[in-house]
């Protein structure tokens, strides 16, 4: 199933059919409403990409700026992010800032909490 957005009263009305259907819950969705959100779904993000440049200029090239694009996301502090994570503020921020390299636990926070890909992380490390 394929949905295209060629306007923004088109992508206004997609987005309002796509919370009309994630209102209903997952488990209360047949197979077809399940394709027509995923098909939305995709048509709004390429929208929001490639029209209305919601898309980030650059993607991120160090575990640092992912950790920053998450927290900026998330509206989160550098304080809240380590509470969240389970760590202290000093060692969070010190990796952060390149005095001390990112460490298993903290690789696997960022991966099961922050749902930063694990890949990346691998190759960052």
């Amino acid at each position: 199933m394929k949905h295209t957005i060629n306007s923004r009263k088109d992508y206004h009305e997609t987005m309002v059919k796509v919370y009309r259907l994630m209102d209903k819950g997952e488990d209360n969705l047949a197979p077809q409403e399940l394709k027509q959100l995923a098909a939305m779904a995709a048509a709004a993000e390429k929208y929001e990409d490639e029209v209305l440049g919601l898309k980030p200029g650059k993607e991120p090239q160090t575990i640092t700026e992912a950790v920053e694009l998450k927290m900026f996301e998330q509206k989160m502090s550098q304080a809240s992010l380590a509470d969240t994570l389970g760590m202290g503020k000093s060692k969070l921020s010190e990796i952060l800032n390149g005095k001390r390299k990112p460490d298993i636990p903290f690789l696997k926070a960022l991966y099961k909490i922050l749902k930063i890909d694990a890949g990346f992380l691998l190759e960052h490390a």
